[in-house]
């Protein structure tokens, strides 16, 4: 463990003490076995690393005793080593030793606000910050000696920084200086920025909310402003009674420019992508940059025992001597035991990967948590995505773990986040469709429900667009995503068979009626580009095949999600499915005609039982299109005469004429589940095990017994769907008490 000093001990040599973190460990890239090292390495490896510890070494002392007013110009010493700390620290990050030195001198006013700049830049960690060289510098900032432009980078630095740092116990304890700089106008952002990192609920008082309201009036609405005014009236609404926005997009300017590219070179330099994360507080941490480093809890590497000292130690800094340190929260046990002493971690990237405190999130509706996720997920999906940001696409990789990442964690609390839901509204418009593709579709499922004209614009538009001039397989992978969407919808607004329509949903605090505009237009869309995308790829089977599944959610709405809407797919859809040569297709629309069948049959039901007139019905022209797609179905399949009984506008209906100048003989009987072209294949099979010696394939064989045995042995090859809607939409009558044992008269 590295050595921390504290801002009152006697400064001392860099030399490398038992106590100390061994330079020669950071020069090997955060190895701590140092010989092991060695022998992974070249000689030239060593060579050149050894030099640059000892350029290192060299700048740092001088640094540490460097006179007041030394000029850059003409002094070479000065040059020499200000290009070695530069150097060394945008290549491989600086070791936790060097920090103190080199915040005291860049804040201290000694050197020219050049110089001074020029170091803060180059403060890029290699592993991590010590707390004790933040808090000492902190004092610069009370004694005015640096300029203003110093004193604003180094707040950008430490934001930048902060996940970096070790802890954040002392630093807390300086949020009233902190607070102070908000009389700074230029400032102001950024503080507040760090404030609201800071923030815990003992840092609420009413004569901070008094300023903050105070600075409000003076300087109008500003979004930072806001931000921490909303934070403050989470953790204490009853001082906070002004009425603010509910959602703010952007909170805060970005402040780690200057840092961001050396930071994504120490971070693929010393921790490469494929390394695997560490899960718990008893492995050796990743320090990555944000999300990486973040995916594990933020534990200090001593054990429970220094922990538990070091809370005793700081109970005045945590506000209560109750708060139990989520560093030494490991058993569900605990979190039942502690759920209201917990103390949640400043860095909220830790929470997405930590079963524990998701469950926390969702037993404990504390809204500043959602607020500080909401606020840490949208700054980094706008920051690092590789199609927004300029210049980005070299963390595609890390960009897809982390969207991963935030996907499973929807997953398990079961809703999504804002963050994303605006994320994708920004960057869809700006999506080729291929980077990280199976990562943003499957965000995309997660979508919480929203108004039609916002998702037509910022949703359905632009994907239509990549739908329509994609692959096959993008086509399929959109369709999955949006039969996800639906039914994450309809889980998360389930309505009980008894309740009233008035119901309310609550994330969108709408009426029953909005939610099913909003999923009509939903499926409605769905049919619109499923009817283009089958005409444009040949009736894909495949594509059929996801269309299908959609529909298969879409046709029991009614009774498994008790939503009052049902919407049959378009004819595009649905007589391509039904003169498919897949029998998985015909098959899989049969079981759908039958669940619309039954949904269908129980609203009728429920409307007639009702004795008061329900607010929601199902149309009429709905059970009519059923019909009129029932009886193509049975005419095509069953009794034949499609061509002459289908009364949809866009079906089948054909006169007699034109079908013999086809030249098809049997023209009649084309369709039918013998000689269906997706049938026709179990009809040989039938005959060669019902008549072995008949080489000729008579398929007229097929009738009378003849024919319930074929129709026995196509349920037994696993055609259900088939089974359940010839069972539930055809009458068969028997004629034997007619004397016709071997015939029988079949009707709709």
């Amino acid at each position: 463990m590295y050595r921390r000093r504290s801002s009152k001990t006697p400064k001392r040599s860099l030399a490398v003490h038992k106590n100390q973190t061994d330079l020669s460990a950071w020069r090997k890239g955060g190895t701590t076995n140092a010989e092991k090292s060695v022998q992974n390495h070249q000689s030239s490896d060593v060579q050149k690393n050894d030099s640059e510890q000892d350029s290192l070494e060299q700048a740092l002392s001088y640094f540490e005793k460097v006179p007041n007013r030394v000029s850059l110009r003409n002094n070479p010493v000065l040059q020499k080593h200000l290009a070695a700390v530069e150097s060394i620290a945008l290549q491989r990050g600086l070791p936790p030793e060097g920090f103190d030195v080199l915040l005291n001198v860049a804040l201290s006013g000694k050197l020219a606000d050049t110089v001074n700049t020029r170091l803060l830049k180059s403060l890029v960690p290699a592993s991590v910050i010590p707390e004790d060289s933040v808090v000492s510098s902190m004092s610069w900032l009370c004694v005015s000696k640096c300029s203003s432009n110093v004193q604003l980078l180094f707040i950008r630095w430490l934001i930048t920084m902060f996940d970096f740092i070790d802890r954040k116990e002392q630093l807390r304890a300086l949020y009233c200086v902190l607070f102070y700089l908000l009389e700074e106008e230029r400032m102001c952002p950024y503080v507040c920025h760090l404030l609201y990192l800071l923030t815990t609920k003992e840092s609420v008082k009413p004569f901070r909310v008094r300023r903050l309201l105070d600075l409000q009036a003076k300087m109008g609405m500003q979004c930072h402003l806001q931000a921490l005014l909303s934070l403050y009236k989470l953790f204490c609404p009853e001082l906070v009674t002004i009425t603010l926005p509910g959602k703010i997009k952007n909170f805060f300017r970005n402040s780690e420019g200057p840092w961001k590219a050396a930071i994504n070179a120490v971070r693929r330099r010393n921790f490469p992508v494929h390394q695997p994360l560490v899960l718990g507080t008893a492995q050796p941490q990743s320090r990555k940059r944000k999300w990486n480093a973040q995916l594990v809890v933020p534990a200090s590497s001593a054990n429970k025992a220094n922990l538990e000292k070091n809370r005793v130690n700081h109970a005045d800094l945590y506000g209560t001597s109750e708060s139990f340190p989520v560093e030494q929260l490991q058993t569900f046990s605990q979190l039942l035991q502690n759920i209201h002493h917990l103390e949640f971690p400043s860095q909220m990237a830790s929470v997405l990967t930590n079963p524990l405190l998701l469950h926390y999130m969702n037993c404990i509706k504390d809204e500043s948590v959602h607020l500080r996720l909401y606020f840490w997920l949208n700054h980094t999906l706008q920051e690092e995505c590789p199609w927004c940001v300029a210049d980005n696409h070299q963390n595609e990789e890390e960009f897809k773990i982390f969207l991963e990442t935030v996907y499973k964690t929807e997953c398990f609390l079961q809703e999504g986040f804002p963050s994303c839901e605006e994320f994708l509204y920004k960057s869809l418009p700006l999506w080729d469709g291929v980077c990280c593709q199976s990562q943003v579709l499957r965000l995309v499922s997660w979508i919480p429900l929203s108004t039609f004209p916002e998702m037509k614009s910022q949703l359905y538009d632009p994907l239509a667009q990549l739908f329509f001039t994609s692959s096959l397989y993008f086509k399929c992978s959109v369709l999955e995503s949006l039969k996800e969407l639906l039914q994450n919808w309809l889980n998360c607004h389930l309505f009980h068979p008894e309740s009233e329509p008035e119901f309310q949903v609550h994330s969108l605090n709408t009426t029953l009626s909005g939610l099913v505009n909003v999923v009509a237009e939903l499926v409605q869309f769905v049919g619109r580009i499923s009817t283009v995308a089958l005409c444009l790829e040949n009736n894909s089977s495949f594509l059929l095949h996801f269309i299908l599944n959609f529909y298969e959610t879409v046709c029991d709405m009614y009774l498994r999600y008790n939503l009052p809407l049902l919407i049959l797919p378009p004819a595009g859809v649905f007589y391509p499915a039904l003169l498919n040569m897949s029998p998985v297709s015909l098959n899989q629309l049969c079981y759908i005609m039958y669940r619309y069948r039954t949904n269908l049959a129980a609203a009728k039901e429920n409307e007639l039982s009702k004795k008061k007139i329900l607010q929601f019905k199902i149309s009429s022209q709905t059970y009519k299109e059923y019909n009129q797609y029932v009886i193509a179905m049975v005419g095509c399949l069953w009794t034949s005469n499609v061509f002459q009984k289908d009364t949809h506008p866009q079906g089948l209906h054909m006169d007699d004429e034109l079908l013999k100048e086809t030249a098809v003989q049997e023209f009649k009987t084309s369709f039918n589940i013998v000689y269906h072209p997706a049938m026709i294949g179990y009809a040989v099979q039938f005959l060669q095990q019902a008549f072995p010696d008949d080489a000729t394939f008579n398929f007229s064989l097929i009738k009378g017994k003849k024919w319930n045995w074929y129709l026995e042995y196509l349920y037994a090859q696993g055609l259900k769907g088939l089974k359940v809607f010839i069972e539930s939409s055809i009458n068969r009558v028997s004629q034997a008490s007619h004397g016709k044992a071997e015939e029988q008269e079949d009707r709709v």
